[in-house]
């Protein structure tokens, strides 16, 4: 049975986003994020093709994606927000 992910419409607004730019720091995190949130949810295939559609077309396999953020992550803040505490990750 398919499921709507409780963040699905904010979700898709940042697909669509990432999908409209060249793959900087932020842009490498926010699809990290979006993977691990979407890994093995049952429904949001849309989402799920697009992030697929986005790895290929950034030439990357998730692997690559994730020692990247990793470093990223290490060295810098990616996220800038007024409440730093919040967790997005569900």
């Amino acid at each position: 049975m398919n499921q709507t992910h409780p963040q699905y419409h904010k979700d898709r607004q940042a697909v669509n986003q990432l999908s409209q730019d060249a793959p900087g720091d932020y842009h490498l995190a926010e699809l990290a994020r979006l993977l691990i949130r979407y890994r093995g949810f049952p429904g949001a295939e849309d989402i799920q093709r697009d992030l697929q559609g986005l790895l290929k077309s950034w030439q990357l396999t998730e692997e690559t994606l994730f020692e990247r953020t990793r470093l990223i992550h290490t060295s810098r803040p990616v996220y800038r927000n007024s409440d730093a505490s919040q967790e997005d990750w569900f």
